[in-house]
């Protein structure tokens, strides 16, 4: 693959944020969306993709339908499937020859009560353990769930987020590592990010401070300034409000990208103040001033997307 080499890859069995399947799993299968549809995705063909594939990281597959309720029959099912998958991908990764490079098995907890999955889990912790690098979480209140021997792993979360307040908020639930699709769909919307952490403890106003600018209005398009002050990404440091505007105006595919550029730099720079904020410990602290300066919502766009 023609990545950097400081890239992770990473293989999932569902894409996020999810999309809910009209057919229900099997004892073998998960029923997903792909590029040509819904369809299911074999335990067995799972394994055979992580063996060929060879990632950095490969997440389990877990027994559960996104948005669907399960019953007190189909509850008893998935812990055993999840972990008849997780049994089934330990094997094909540690027993193929071919495999040069270690890949990171992340085992699934699944969005249910701890007793409803205990069996499940007390196999990972007494049987499992030396075979998992890391967990997938589905509901961050999961983590309450995690045995005691496997509290140190790393806990990806596969769950909905809708904007930073989501991402401080499963932080402090004890999450890791996070999928934030929100950046890509505000940037389709043609907003830049504009906020901190840690934030400013108040505005002059008195009013919470927005999480972004929507680029679409007309007053951007004499507006020579970056697109956020003393940002350092390209996009700030190249271009200035107007331009982005007038890309945008024009559909210019330029003008998203140079939105991602800009709102992915936001988060980077978010995410290691989250850091070194955890490191001194004012995290908490921190967490609070930005509940209160901020809007939880984005602001809405009055422009079109580029799909």
């Amino acid at each position: 693959m023609a990545l950097q080499k400081d890239a992770l890859v990473i293989l999932g069995p569902r894409r996020h944020p999810p999309v809910p399947a009209r057919a229900a799993n099997t004892h073998t299968s998960i029923a997903i969306q792909t590029a040509l549809g819904f369809s299911t995705l074999d335990s067995d063909d799972y394994v055979e993709a992580a063996q060929k594939l060879r990632p950095d990281i490969v997440f389990g597959m877990a027994d559960y339908e996104h948005l669907k309720r399960p019953g007190v029959k189909r509850l008893e099912k998935m812990g055993d499937r999840s972990l008849a998958w997780t049994q089934a991908m330990v094997a094909g990764l540690r027993d193929n020859p071919d495999i040069s490079v270690d890949t990171a098995l992340f085992a699934p907890v699944l969005p249910i009560e701890a007793d409803q999955q205990s069996y499940y889990l007390d196999a990972l912790e007494e049987e499992l353990i030396n075979y998992v690098s890391g967990l997938v979480v589905y509901n961050a209140a999961s983590v309450d769930a995690i045995p005691a021997k496997m509290s140190h792993l790393p806990r990806v979360a596969m769950t909905r987020m809708y904007g930073p307040h989501d991402l401080l908020d499963q932080i402090a639930l004890g999450i890791d590592i996070f999928l934030p699709s929100f950046v890509g769909e505000v940037t389709d919307t043609g907003l830049a990010l504009t906020f901190a952490f840690p934030s400013p403890e108040s505005s002059s106003s008195g009013q919470r401070l927005v999480l972004g600018i929507n680029m679409w209005p007309e007053m951007h398009a004499a507006d020579l300034s970056p697109l956020l002050k003393d940002c350092t990404c390209y996009t700030c440091r190249k271009h200035h409000r107007a331009y982005i505007r007038h890309l945008l105006d024009a559909k210019e595919m330029l003008a998203w990208v140079l939105l991602q550029i800009h709102n992915y730099h936001v988060m980077d720079v978010f995410f290691d103040n989250v850091r070194k904020s955890m490191s001194n410990g004012t995290f908490e602290h921190s967490r609070e001033v930005f509940e209160k300066s901020y809007e939880r919502e984005f602001p809405a766009s009055t422009g079109q997307g580029p799909r």
